[in-house]
């Protein structure tokens, strides 16, 4: 079993010693450090102790605002961290210790917690999308042409003189932009 640390400061100008004396102090044989904002999706030294890391080690922090820069980013960490084998123990939040049991049960609840946040944003977004569709809220891209536009080049469509291509060179869209118009005409 290897601890490993991992220390992280946002800005060039703040230091990591504080960071890495704690870390050492609690056992870890390396420290892996970074001066970058934790909202960078790149975080090189993370994923190369993500890399290292094998059954039975332990990635240690000083505090869980190190290492994530939210609880998806935390959990999603922590099930790269499981599914290598290895362990976490945060030093500052002692509930976040995946090396004991009470330790599993928090990270267990607040995965549950997150999962239903997310079903929450996911119903709330689906009922709010139905009820703009019903009051008529266009979603998608704004159309090509304008409603205007439209009715021009069904009534050249009508005609029956112009080719697709021809149409579509006429208002600068592609012919499939005036296919899917003549098509949307034929079903209404």
């Amino acid at each position: 079993m290897t601890i490993y640390g991992y220390a992280r400061v946002s800005s060039p100008d703040q230091t990591l010693v504080s960071q890495d004396a704690e870390l050492h102090k609690a056992g870890a044989v390396k420290v892996y450090r970074e001066k970058i904002s934790g909202v960078a999706a790149r975080r090189p030294q993370l994923e190369k102790l993500l890399h290292v890391i094998g059954p039975g080690d332990v990635v240690l922090v000083t505090r869980l605002d190190r290492l994530a820069r939210s609880t998806r980013d935390l959990l999603n960490i922590l099930d790269k961290i499981g599914k290598a084998g290895a362990q976490f123990k945060s030093l500052r939040e002692t509930w976040a210790d995946t090396t004991t049991p009470v330790g599993k049960l928090m990270i267990t609840i607040i995965g549950g917690i997150a999962e239903f946040e997310r079903e929450l944003i996911r119903a709330r977004t689906g009922g709010g999308i139905r009820r703009a569709k019903a009051a008529g809220v266009h979603m998608g891209r704004p159309p090509k042409l304008t409603k205007h536009q439209q009715r021009e080049v069904l009534a050249r469509l009508a005609c029956g003189e112009e080719t697709l291509v021809e149409i579509a060179r006429t208002y600068n869209v592609s012919h499939m932009t005036i296919s899917r118009l003549k098509t949307r005409l034929a079903a209404s």
